[in-house]
């Protein structure tokens, strides 16, 4: 039997955009009756042989029958989903449960002129999402042995299927469980299609800028100058209904007058003109479209709704425009009068300010870019599917990515754990992201600690910063110089003191200071000076006990500052170790500080850019080179080993909880929470192997000694209030009785010091062993999903907030790291006598929390207080649970294109 589903009436969550595998863009929902039309002009276009693939005989139109039976579905025990484009079916899947059992026939039907392109596997991965939610567990099939495209769906799809061959037909059966392979196809397809989306967008062969003006000033105007003057290697069409020629080309009144198909328009027009554009864009076949102009947050939506049924991306509204600096392309699709140098760092940026501000600083440093990605408000395009981009691109070395909001965290840090692997990727939030909503923007906010979004991206490999400087000091210094191998440091300045202090300053920053020269002398001519300089940076280069070089260089005594970025740059290119300068002490206006100096463009894909990176102190290039080498560290150990306790591997445990908590929350409406009571809270932790210690509520003192006569003495009595049940100084909690009449005494003077706080009940608890007491909490983020923090009990969280954070699932090392993050967490580890505590003891208990959160969005918080950890292992004294109806998580088993 399966488990009872969960769907009632219409599944509006089921609704997605998908990137197909070209990049096109495409909407599914569960089918309805007004598709029958719709399914008829479908399977009239199909070929004799699609339809004996299909129905294992030729029909040439569907019977009424047919289109009622394909078409008015239960959503349950028979689910049908439907992929469209142009308002036209391209694809359909469905399943038929199978009597009633937990097993269901699945069946397939793709338009001919759209196979190819990745529609079986989407359809099977939301079909098979959608059957796990109504408590199917199996889908089987019967396909037609020369049917080869629909077998290597089902072969490709990461499921473990059992075939067989009967009476003329491969008979299929497989679980619809995710498994680690079927996770790894999806994520590779969804990272394909979502790359090439964007590739699409950065190389155009044809561009048609629709707002294109002849007033000098508009921003019509010069977006076309741009793309004209920054020598795209493409087509540049202008449309202009009420101009014959602008820009000194002529002017089309519409896309229908322009020959060539369009790949990417760029839009610039009135915000109200915006609808009848991208519906003019959808009918002539324009592939993607950049929105300039700024929209309210509900136009937006409607914008993307309506691309959405031609098949096209967008990205803006309110964006500041593309960039692509292949010699191949050269595309100036921006609001930028220049092309950037051509470099290895590829650049994200959402609000048209901030791409402005990003790109203004890397021309000022010259630093070389691959491409420049703004997607304004992110109704559609964004960072994650940037990231997908970058991590094919060869020309992108390192990642630079300014996040104002998230749209889907968790895909986010997915993709950045694995883009981190092979190419850094620098991170710019700001303290709040997450908690406001900027201008423009419609994503969820979330009720997290304030630390979990820091803890997340910290776990996720990006190198974090605080604001727009900071990432490009970063960048300035990926884009130019290798990675480092160590973290020790080797010091050069023309000032003893000087020297000192960058020392200090790598040694605060957690870099050893090795090799320090601090008497470099520059005194004499720049030939001179250059010759010293040289020679004991090559000296450095070449100490074995020498991981990166940090200079720093002040004027001589007559103030004179020579400018010996060439010279250095020159040396440094010989060797494979970063370097870093600063200059201090300048006081010609004329000299550029935070650059890269003798800046040149990159000669070969994928190579540094020429240069070195020089800053307006030492503390700067420090910090940069430091960030740097704690990333090359973290890169270096990798992300570690999934981790799954014994009696918790597949899904089984899974299932059963879901049918526990849904049968809880029958009775329950909306968004309201249900606190489970102690016996419900025992049972949903004994299903992920997680023990309380045993505790009995009593009335009377009678009943207050069977339990402890039960229980065993000694025994503790504590209040059932969650907030005196741990505080001895204001009479909660009574440990160490070890006899009835010790019981029965305590008991009374209890409930006279308890009396002014509402006579709150009382419980009987067996006694555990001595340990450190640690809080375990999970929630359920609107945002991020779960979310899982770990803390020392006492002053340390209470009154110095000193949590770790993370979001689930964690492999051996994030679950390390959360336990070890907390500076209270000493005291796990052997701490002024006290011994170390039961540390995998304690790391099990936190993962099967950690898996349960992550497995079930209806537990909305859950506290483990005290978790008493010791030598001997792990007891916890109380727990609390409440649970919800949950809303949709942003990430889940299915490709979609998020909706925030």
């Amino acid at each position: 039997m399966g488990e009872e589903p969960k769907v009632s009436g219409y599944p509006a969550h089921w609704e997605a955009d998908v990137v197909l595998r070209d990049g096109a863009a495409a909407q599914l929902r569960p089918v309805g009756p007004e598709d029958a039309e719709r399914l008829q002009r479908m399977h009239a276009a199909q070929s004799e042989s699609s339809i004996y693939l299909r129905y294992f005989t030729y029909k040439s139109k569907l019977s009424e029958k047919e289109l009622e039976r394909f078409t008015s579905v239960d959503h349950r025990n028979r689910v049908s989903l439907v992929v469209l484009l142009d308002d036209e079916i391209i694809g359909v899947g469905g399943y038929d449960r199978i009597d009633d059992t937990g097993e269901a026939e699945v069946s397939f039907n793709i338009s001919d002129k759209h196979q190819g392109r990745g529609l079986g596997s989407i359809l099977l991965e939301h079909l098979a999402a959608a059957g796990r939610e109504c408590g199917i567990e199996r889908f089987s099939a019967e396909v037609l042995p020369e049917n080869r495209k629909m077998l290597t769906v089902f072969s490709e799809a990461g499921y473990e299927v059992q075939r067989k061959y009967e009476d003329g037909v491969v008979l299929l059966e497989f679980s619809i469980d995710p498994t680690e392979r079927s996770r790894a196809v999806m994520e590779s397809r969804e990272h394909r299609a979502e790359a090439r989306s964007v590739g699409e967008l950065l190389a155009p062969a044809q561009v048609a800028v629709i707002g294109a003006s002849r007033e000098y000033g508009s921003v019509g105007y010069h977006l076309l100058q741009n793309l004209i003057e920054g020598r795209f290697t493409g087509g540049v069409h202008s449309v202009n209904p009420e101009a014959f020629e602008v820009g000194g080309a002529p002017a089309y009144s519409s896309l229908a007058h322009i020959k060539q198909q369009i790949d990417l328009a760029v839009v610039a027009v009135p915000a109200h003109h915006l609808p009848e554009v991208i519906a003019d864009c959808g009918r002539h076949g324009v592939k993607s479209i950049l929105v300039v102009t700024s929209t309210s947050t509900e136009q937006q939506r409607d914008l993307v709704r309506l691309a959405r049924r031609w098949g096209m991306r967008i990205i803006g509204p309110a964006s500041a425009g593309l960039i692509n600096t292949d010699p191949d392309i050269s595309l100036n699709a921006s609001l930028s009068p220049t092309m950037p140098v051509a470099g290895g760092v590829g650049l994200f940026s959402q609000s048209a300010s901030m791409g402005v501000s990003l790109y203004a600083q890397a021309h000022r440093r010259e630093l070389g870019l691959s491409a420049v990605i703004s997607a304004g408000n992110r109704a559609d395009l964004s960072g994650n599917d940037a990231m997908q981009y970058f991590e094919d691109d060869h020309a992108t070395r390192a990642v630079g990515v300014y996040l104002e909001s998230f749209g889907n965290p968790r895909k986010f840090s997915r993709i950045a754990r694995r883009l981190s692997l092979s190419k850094p990727v620098v991170v710019a939030t700001s303290d709040l992201m997450g908690h406001r909503l900027p201008p423009g923007h419609e994503v969820r906010l979330s009720r997290a600690p304030k630390g979990a979004v820091d803890a997340m991206l910290k776990n996720s490999g990006v190198i974090q910063v605080g604001n727009h400087d900071s990432l490009m000091d970063v960048l300035q210094v990926l884009g130019t110089q290798p990675m480092p191998a160590g973290n020790r440091l080797g010091v050069l300045t023309n000032s003893a003191s000087m020297s000192r202090l960058l020392a200090d300053a790598g040694e605060s920053q957690g870099l050893k200071p090795t090799t320090i020269i601090g008497d470099v002398d520059l005194d004499g001519t720049q030939r001179q000076a250059e010759q010293n300089l040289t020679a004991s940076l090559a000296a450095l280069f070449e100490d074995d006990e020498v991981d990166a070089v940090a200079v720093c260089l002040q004027p001589t005594i007559t103030g004179d500052h020579f400018d010996h970025s060439r010279a250095i740059s020159m040396t440094a290119r010989q060797y494979t170790k970063p370097m870093v300068m600063s200059l201090i002490g300048t006081l010609d206006a004329n000299v550029p500080l935070n650059y890269i100096g003798n800046a040149g463009p990159v000669i070969e894909t994928s190579a540094l850019q020429q240069g070195v990176p020089i800053f307006s102190s030492p503390a700067r290039s420090i910090s940069a080179l430091a960030k740097i080498t704690r990333y090359q560290s973290w890169r270096a150990r990798g992300v570690g080993e999934t981790y799954i306790p014994e009696g918790l591997e597949g899904t089984r445990t899974a299932r059963e909880t879901d049918q526990l908590l849904d049968g809880w929350l029958e009775n329950v409406d909306g968004a309201a929470l249900r606190r489970l009571n102690q016996e419900e809270t025992r049972q949903l932790l004994n299903s992920y192997g997680i023990a309380l210690l045993p505790a009995v509520p009593f009335d009377a003192p009678d009943d207050a000694a069977a339990a402890a006569e039960q229980l065993g003495y000694p025994v503790a009595v504590k209040s059932t209030n969650v907030y005196l049940r741990h505080r001895l100084d204001l009479g909660g909690v009574q440990l160490n009785i070890d006899s009835e009449d010790m019981l029965r005494r305590v008991v009374a003077d209890m409930r006279r010091q308890l009396a002014k706080y509402g006579s709150p009940g009382l419980e009987v608890q067996a006694m555990a062993p001595t340990g450190q007491a640690c809080i375990v909490r999970a929630i359920e983020d609107p945002m991020m999903g779960p979310v899982l923090s770990f803390g020392i009990s006492g002053d340390a969280v209470d009154l110095l907030n000193d949590w770790a954070h993370a979001v689930p699932p964690l492999t051996d090392q994030d679950l390390s790291r959360l336990l070890s993050t907390p500076k209270a967490s000493r005291k796990l580890f052997g701490y002024q006598g006290i011994p170390a505590v039961d540390f995998d003891a304690l790391g099990e208990t936190v993962q099967r929390v950690a898996m349960l959160k992550d497995n079930h969005p209806q537990v909305a918080n859950l506290q483990l207080s005290p978790l008493l950890a010791s030598p001997e292992g792990v007891n916890i004294l109380h727990a609390g649970v409440d649970i919800a109806n949950p809303e949709q998580r942003t990430d889940s088993a299915r490709r979609a294109i998020s909706q925030y």
